[in-house]
């Protein structure tokens, strides 16, 4: 029972945190400066995310053909880049990445 407790009070912190930004600032006007920056936040937060796990598999710098990550994220942003398919992008990128896994692995 604690735990369910536990995670609807993060649930409902979680929530409040987010309610209070979108409430404080829907009565400031934000500086077109800061609009065109913060329109760069969601692609900084999911390279940092992303780039350790494809360049840094398991600590270390792999620049080889044998990251099955790297290959797998390398096919995924090229099919994300032609058909702009955030879907297809992900079936093609997990694919790939099992596929090579299994061939390579």
């Amino acid at each position: 029972m604690t735990l369910w407790i536990t995670l609807f009070i993060i649930g409902v912190l979680t929530y409040a945190i987010r309610l209070s930004f979108i409430l404080f600032f829907s009565h400031i006007d934000i500086p077109t400066l800061l609009q065109r920056a913060f329109r760069f936040v969601p692609v900084a937060v999911l390279s940092a995310i992303i780039f350790p796990a494809l360049f840094l598999p398991k600590g270390t710098l792999a620049l080889s053909l044998g990251n099955t990550r790297l290959l797998a994220g390398v096919l995924a942003t090229l099919v994300a880049w032609r058909t702009k398919n955030v879907l297809l992008t992900l079936v093609v990128g997990m694919g790939a990445l099992y596929l090579l896994q299994f061939l390579l692995g």
